[in-house]
């Protein structure tokens, strides 16, 4: 059974950072790719960054810049360090793994965490 957990979420002031964790275990990170993916309230999911087995990394236009994906594979671990952080980026974050290359795309991933908030106050 794969299993991710986020933490690292909280409230922060507009121009403050963060950095989220998600711990994954159950299967072979090495070979996975890890995307984060937020919701706002009232709004949709979206995609955030991602990055691939082989250390590709992806982000969204409004994020690129400002956050920054990485892995540790030893520690099954990925990040998302937020700086610059907006009142925008209030949302529940969320972990997701898939086979194969990052993906933008929520239904291209298997397992997901259950969410960590982020609270940006202006």
């Amino acid at each position: 059974q794969v299993q991710l957990v986020e933490s690292g979420g909280g409230l922060v002031q507009a121009g403050g950072s963060l950095r989220l964790s998600c711990a994954a275990s159950g299967r072979t990170f090495r070979d996975s790719s890890l995307g984060w993916f937020r919701q706002g309230p009232g709004k949709e999911r979206d995609f955030v960054a991602a990055i691939s087995w082989t250390t590709h990394t992806y982000y969204a236009d409004s994020v690129k810049g400002r956050f920054t994906i990485s892995r540790d594979n030893a520690k099954n671990t990925v990040f998302l360090q937020m700086n610059s952080l907006k009142p925008e980026d209030t949302a529940v974050y969320y972990c997701a793994l898939r086979d194969g290359m990052g993906s933008r795309e929520g239904s291209d991933y298997d397992y997901w965490g259950r969410g960590t908030q982020v609270t940006v106050a202006s």
